[in-house]
């Protein structure tokens, strides 16, 4: 299986196939609202802006697995994106991305990149996957990893 093998359902419950993005360099992100790293929606939608036009795209994917930081609906978590961050980038449906439930996207990436010492689990929100043109994950990055200190490996897989 291949990363656009795989269907999400985005924030508004449209079913989206990844293929829609095959082409593109890719930033993943578990997100959450209520978060000490939730102000990085802020430099991940700067990301998005600067290098959408190049081919690159920011997909967010809400998780409540960490501390509950994440509990609202989905029409909640929308709302909250766009009127305290402006967000623009897509944003999709919660997910798992740890345990028996992990969606089908977080174990590829996991599996492809996985953390400290060959960990595949995610350690909090705010984790953040690279994937470059052709599908690869190319780095796994921590949640205290800014999206600003990750702008020159972005232009590089553009």
């Amino acid at each position: 299986m291949t990363l656009y093998d795989i269907e999400v359902r985005t924030i508004d419950g449209e079913r989206q196939s990844l293929k829609d993005f095959e082409g593109k360099a890719l930033l993943v992100v578990n997100v959450a609202s209520k978060c000490g790293f939730t102000p990085q929606y802020k430099g991940l939608e700067a990301l998005y802006r600067k290098f959408a036009d190049r081919g690159f795209a920011v997909l967010g994917f809400p998780c409540n697995q960490f501390g509950a930081q994440e509990p609202g609906p989905e029409s909640e978590i929308a709302a909250f994106c766009t009127t305290a961050y402006d967000v623009s980038f897509p944003m999709f449906a919660k997910i798992e991305v740890n345990g028996d439930g992990t969606h089908p996207l977080y174990k590829l990436l996991k599996h492809e990149a996985p953390g400290l010492l060959g960990s595949e689990a995610i350690k909090w929100n705010f984790t953040k996957f690279l994937v470059d043109r052709s599908g690869k994950v190319v780095k796994r990055y921590a949640p205290t990893d800014t999206p600003q200190s990750i702008e020159k490996d972005i232009e590089a897989a553009l």
